[in-house]
């Protein structure tokens, strides 16, 4: 396209790229613009400003917080201003070709652009032909009934609408074929100027001195939409009047560009820039509410289960129930039992990806120091480069580093080894909940009340002792079952208690009962997971909770059997 339209191949420069250089355009000297570099970055096509973040006012909004998105931002922006490499005018480009004021346009990042009226730009054609089968395809999206077609067609909207945001991508990528930063870096300027344009309308207009009854603030912006409280009690009332924002502010700019109202959120919780959560009514009028997350790490593999169950459950306190100091005492409950030893062991297991040898990480990581032991334990069963590696943090010498106290967590399973729970709590849950949590509570009580409480410390000494591990085990055999006193011969009881032993072997049997209980439902679901009812479990997947499960389960099974095993053939 470069060097093909109204300027003729002699006036417009094909590559502005100095000879040599595999990078983006960069524009010739003296091209008509009047702005300073972006970021302190400067103009040689290394680099460009992206989209605006308004900064977000964190915390708690129990109020309706209203969502207003732009539809096809970018897209839109390119068609309105007419931004193509055919209308790019080049330098000195005004005055050469006779152009009056109403020819051109200088975009907010200095560039110069001619109007539609002199020449339709190829870019906008090209997407206003996918907007518009965009459109077609949704349209028929809402009257299919049959499943499959909605796929089809859901799926095809999705290409459509990749296909027309990937056009302003595909002129900001430096490495491509067709780069152009004349045209990326003002779709992006034009963005960052419509997000403070749409946020100075909104509050400008929806305030006590307009006659409403309350000034509204916009909270949030990012990108392409905006995020306002506008002082109404209620769901119902916040949807109407977002139309009615989002039909006033689009009159502001010209055509296709189009504010829209997409949701409500109430409550919310408002983190930091790209994180946050909150309760979501969409527009739909037949849309039901549902938790809606963006940027926290209810979902990383590489953190335990117990993280990600521990946000998801603060988050439905905060937001489906509404009760931010119940999701506290949760979290609290939670880090005194994870301290006391209470929780299962395969909540706690880590697992990352062996991506590499150990020589080529910069620093020592836990699971590829794991994988050295284990590869010298037993060399067939090793984990290999690609495979992702379960680990557990066990407890050491006061200072060891996290990667020398990394353990298989079978092998700490079966040689009884005890967790590191004070790490568990600071290094997996700490910054998960303090980051749901301060915008609440504030920076400096948040960590007070979570991590620092008198919850923190009932871990008795007997639990960091023996940790669940061997110690216990042994007590539960050389000690009287009723009084826990030292037995001088073999037995269940002492002396003492022989006349509860008839009470004491019911409540053995009847735990007994409970773990053989247990351990056939996880049986049972290994085997609907492997679907093979009527076959052995044969599944050894390191990366599943319930095979952990099973496996402490089953040695809990066998460690109950062998206590009531002590009390010999009942004699009353």
């Amino acid at each position: 396209m470069w060097g093909v339209g109204l300027w003729g191949p002699a006036q417009h420069h094909p590559d502005p790229r100095p000879a040599g250089q595999g990078g983006g355009a960069a524009p010739a000297a003296g091209h008509e613009r009047g702005h300073a570099d972006a970021g302190g970055e400067g103009r040689g096509g290394e680099d460009y400003e992206g989209a605006t973040v308004i900064e977000p006012l964190k915390g708690y909004y129990d109020v309706p917080i209203v969502t207003l998105d732009f539809c096809s931002l970018y897209p839109s922006i390119m068609m309105a201003h007419n931004l193509c490499y055919s209308t790019l005018l080049p330098p000195g480009g005004v005055q050469r070709f006779g152009l009056g004021p109403t020819d051109y346009i200088r975009t907010p990042s200095g560039e110069l652009f001619v109007t539609s009226k002199v020449r339709r730009g190829l870019l906008p054609k090209v997407l206003e032909g996918l907007l518009e089968a965009r459109s077609r395809v949704k349209q028929a999206l809402a009257q299919e009934q049959d499943a499959g077609r909605c796929q089809v067609l859901q799926g095809r909207q999705g290409a459509l609408k990749v296909s027309a945001n990937s056009v302003y991508g595909f002129t900001g990528a430096q490495a491509g074929r067709l780069p152009c930063l004349e045209v990326s870096q003002s779709v992006t300027a034009f963005g960052r100027q419509m997000i403070e344009r749409t946020k100075q309308l909104v509050e400008s207009r929806y305030c006590l001195a307009q006659g409403f009854p309350a000034d509204a603030k916009v909270i949030y912006g990012d990108t392409d939409s905006v995020m306002c409280r506008l002082g109404v009690p209620t769901v119902p009332e916040a949807m109407a009047m977002g139309h009615e924002v989002a039909a006033w502010v689009s009159e502001h700019f010209p055509a296709p560009i189009r504010l829209q109202f997409e949701k409500v959120y109430c409550p919310y919780l408002l983190i930091s820039k790209k994180r946050y959560a909150g309760l979501c009514f969409p527009s739909g009028p037949a849309a039901a509410p549902a938790l809606d997350c963006k940027g926290l790490e209810a979902v990383r593999r590489d953190n335990c289960p117990l993280a990600a169950n521990l946000v998801t459950a603060c988050l439905r306190r905060i937001l489906l129930h509404r009760d931010p100091a119940g999701a506290v005492l949760h979290a609290q409950e939670v880090i005194s039992d994870l301290l006391c030893d209470r929780l299962d062991l395969s909540q706690l297991v880590i697992t990352k990806e062996l991506t590499r040898a150990a020589r080529d990480y910069a620093a020592p990581q836990p699971h590829v120091s794991l994988a050295q032991r284990m590869r010298q334990r037993d060399p067939g069963s090793a984990p290999a480069l690609g495979d992702r590696v379960p680990y557990v943090i066990v407890t050491g010498a006061k200072g060891a580093a996290a990667y020398t106290r990394s353990e298989d967590p079978l092998y700490a399973l079966e040689h009884n080894l005890p967790i590191d729970s004070r790490y568990y709590v600071e290094q997996q849950l700490g910054k998960p909940l303090l980051r749901i949590f301060e915008p609440i509570l504030g920076e400096g009580r948040a960590e007070s009340i979570l991590l620092r409480g008198a919850h923190t410390r009932s871990k008795t000494l007997l639990t960091a002792q023996v940790g669940g591990g061997v110690l216990a085990f042994a007590t539960r055999r050389s000690t009287c079952v009723g009084c826990r006193a030292v037995l001088q011969r073999q037995g269940a009881v002492c002396d003492f208690c022989r006349q509860r032993e008839a009470e004491l072997y019911q409540k053995e049997v009847g735990a007994l009962a409970a773990l053989e209980q247990r351990f056939s439902r996880l049986w049972s679901q290994c085997q609907r997971c492997q679907s093979a009812l009527h076959q052995d479990v044969l599944c050894t997947s390191r990366d599943c909770p319930i095979f952990y499960m099973r496996r402490k389960v089953q040695k809990d099974l066998d460690a109950q059997q062998a206590l009531v095993a002590r009390f010999g053939a009942p004699s009353w």
